[in-house]
């Protein structure tokens, strides 16, 4: 369910929000256009919105800023503590995609980023169907998260980062659960859903998937 990675934002929370400006460098490229992410995946979510992930609360401040009602889950005690600190206003559960507390039942929107890559695609395919049965007809599921149009795509990513001395995000690549484009789309739509990706930097896309009838 992912939590077999929470010791890594145990260590991570107090840095998290320096590398998604850019500080560490192994990672400047995945958090490339961080801030229009976050803005592209607000522009796309209408209605009562859950966020998965909410990490340090960065997508949900500019949910709130939008004017949404949020409801936010995540799993690490540290990053809910500093997103408490900087959101009071946001209601941030314990929980993580599969396993989470009851939600509002007019949540129209489900959003995450840089998050869904923790599920193995059994376990992503499980988290969306359960999503289908939480959602209206012509809700969404927005998503930013780093995925790659084909498994060679992924292997040529990790092996320009070993070649560039870029151990950490090598290793990163390799151990946690990144899939393709393909993979994702045939979850969605399986699970009735439409969807549509956008490449907004070199390792991220913008995943955007409408509940069918």
């Amino acid at each position: 369910m992912g939590r077999e990675f929470l010791d890594i934002f145990t260590d991570w929370a107090d840095t998290y929000d320096d590398s998604v400006a850019g500080d560490d460098p192994q990672y400047a490229a995945v958090f490339a256009n961080y801030d229009d992410i976050l803005t592209e995946v607000v522009r796309h979510a209408s209605g009562t919105v859950v966020e998965f992930g909410v990490g340090t609360g960065n997508l949900a401040a500019k949910l709130l800023e939008k004017g949404s009602e949020v409801v936010g889950v995540e799993p690490s005690n540290e990053m809910r503590s500093i997103a408490a600190a900087k959101l009071p206003e946001l209601t941030v559960q314990e929980g993580d995609f599969l396993d989470y507390p009851s939600l509002p039942a007019d949540v129209e929107t489900i959003v995450s980023t840089y998050a869904f890559h923790h599920l193995t695609d059994e376990e992503k395919d499980l988290a969306i169907k359960q999503f289908s049965g939480l959602l209206p007809t012509e809700g969404k599921i927005i998503f930013g998260d780093t995925i790659f149009q084909s498994v060679a795509h992924k292997q040529k990513a990790i092996d320009d980062a070993r070649k560039k001395g870029f151990t950490d995000l090598a290793e990163d690549l390799e151990r946690e659960y990144y899939t393709t484009i393909p993979v994702i789309q045939t979850i969605f739509n399986t699970h009735k859903f439409d969807v549509t990706f956008k490449q907004m930097n070199d390792f991220v896309w913008l995943i955007k998937a409408e509940r069918m009838k």
